[in-house]
């Protein structure tokens, strides 16, 4: 994409149909600074799965749970274009094939850099590490504030939303289990 100005010509039609004055001081560059932030925060839009993973696909013999916990993470709201932020917890069940630790995080990153609804983000984050592994089973829970909740609506200060995807073996209860007792002293988000 590319720094053309037309989202900030936008912004500044939107911030005069809600009664601003877009000269003012304040004001003088928020076109401009709102174009910036929202380029990055879709910046996930212009990455893909390959280039986030960069061979960094390992041929193990190792076959216990891999977790990644309290992975942070931030996205937009697609309904109302406001974020929601949280904690996001990884997990699989290897199947002699590894990936590099830091690429869950980078996964979770580039699919939350675009509008997103928190149960389609969770299923993203599963899908892509079930195709990319193929392990025995993969997990995610995610749990985040939604500012939707917060600043409008129902205004539910102390509120958030948990969501989960279980595949393969964590399907069954007792490996499900295992997970959320292990990622469990992660709760509590604190914002």
């Amino acid at each position: 994409m590319t720094q053309d100005g037309r989202i900030a010509n936008l912004i500044a039609e939107l911030l005069k149909e809600l009664g601003e004055d877009t000269g003012r001081e304040g004001l003088e560059k928020t076109p401009e600074r709102v174009e910036k932030a929202l380029r990055y925060f879709t910046s996930g839009y212009s990455q893909d799965v390959k280039g986030v993973l960069n061979g960094a696909l390992f041929v193990e013999d190792y076959d216990e749970m891999v977790i990644v916990k309290d992975i942070d993470f931030s996205s937009m709201c697609e309904h109302h274009l406001l974020p929601f932020v949280g904690k996001c917890h990884v997990a699989y069940l290897p199947n002699r094939k590894i990936v590099g630790l830091s690429k869950i995080p980078r996964l979770v990153e580039m699919f939350s850099r675009r509008l997103q609804v928190q149960e389609r983000l969770t299923t993203q984050i599963a899908n892509t590490l079930n195709e990319a592994l193929q392990p025995r089973g993969v997990a995610v829970v995610m749990e985040a504030i939604h500012l939707c909740m917060l600043m409008r609506g129902v205004e539910k200060q102390n509120s958030k939303a948990i969501t989960s995807a279980m595949l393969g073996t964590f399907r069954r209860p007792e490996t499900r289990a295992e997970f959320m007792e292990l990622i469990k002293s992660s709760r509590g988000l604190q914002i």
